[in-house]
């Protein structure tokens, strides 16, 4: 159908250059059959714009709702590890509280001993010199 390929140059540029390709008809009377559904419109009912339309709020709906529970399943997750954080820090607390309790008791034990060492001591003397 078509004989002769005419190029025209028409930029050059620095990466690649642009060609215009015009193809003339071997015949003068032959016609090009362009498609017909580029020019029929098909009109669109009412009706289908309806369903298209609840669909896509459909659509919408199930995202909105499917965002919604992932932000819920995160809202969840920060509780959990909020609630992991205080625990961990009541133990934290309880194990201190404990220690510090066992080095008291520990001092006033090695106080006490300490005192009865020395008075044990002074008794010897006092005994020693009471001779």
């Amino acid at each position: 159908c078509f004989t002769d390929i005419e190029m025209k140059e028409l930029k050059k540029r620095n990466p690649g250059e642009a060609f215009e390709v015009m193809r003339s008809l071997s015949t003068p009377d032959a016609k090009v059959d362009f498609p017909l559904s580029l020019l029929e419109r098909k009109e669109t009912p009412m009706v289908d714009i309806k369903k298209k339309l609840e669909a896509v709020e459909k659509r919408r709906k199930s995202c909105d709702a499917a965002v919604l529970n992932h932000l819920a399943g995160k809202r969840e997750h920060g509780k959990e590890v909020v609630q992991k954080a205080i625990e961990g820090n009541c133990n934290f607390n309880k194990m201190m509280r404990e220690k510090m309790n066992q080095q008291v008791e520990a001092y006033h034990e090695n106080c006490n001993a300490w005192l009865a060492a020395l008075l044990e001591k002074s008794n010897e003397k006092n005994k020693t010199l009471d001779e």
